[in-house]
């Protein structure tokens, strides 16, 4: 019987989540970059970004982070513009939600920020006022 010569596949190299990443510095935008907020995934590493100066764009994970770092509808995360495409950003970096609130404390994030708030969640507060189906059961 042959020796057996691995030690495991990806998830040994993975590593155990310790949560070591909550002790980060917080970043700050610089010149050609934005805040924005994840409105939907559309596949292929690529996401629609409602950027907090009121334009939605379509961003774009850069490859550092594929696969390594998981961005869902209602992240809020750092954006660069690109020069040369201006419906078109690059996401650098994923914002956790207490750093998302720590932004939104000293300002840097609109105060009509949501944080930790699905696409859904966002759909639904807009539809609040259309209960209204039709029906009147007055009428009978």
């Amino acid at each position: 019987m042959p020796k057996p010569k691995g030690n495991g596949g990806k998830n040994r190299r993975r590593g155990k989540g310790d949560g070591e990443e909550s002790k980060r510095e917080l970043e700050f935008k610089e010149d050609g970059q934005e805040y924005a907020q994840v409105v939907k995934m559309l596949g292929n590493g690529r996401c629609e970004c409602f950027c907090f100066d009121g334009v939605t764009r379509l961003g774009h994970i850069r490859g550092k982070m594929r696969k390594k770092v998981w961005i869902t509808a209602g992240d809020i995360v750092l954006v660069a513009k690109r020069d040369f495409q201006d419906e078109k950003v690059d996401i650098i970096h994923k914002y956790s939600a207490d750093e998302a609130r720590n932004l939104k404390q000293y300002g840097e994030l609109p105060e009509t920020a949501r944080i930790n708030e699905t696409a859904v969640d966002m759909a639904m507060a807009g539809d609040a006022d259309d209960d209204d189906i039709g029906i009147d059961f007055d009428d009978i």
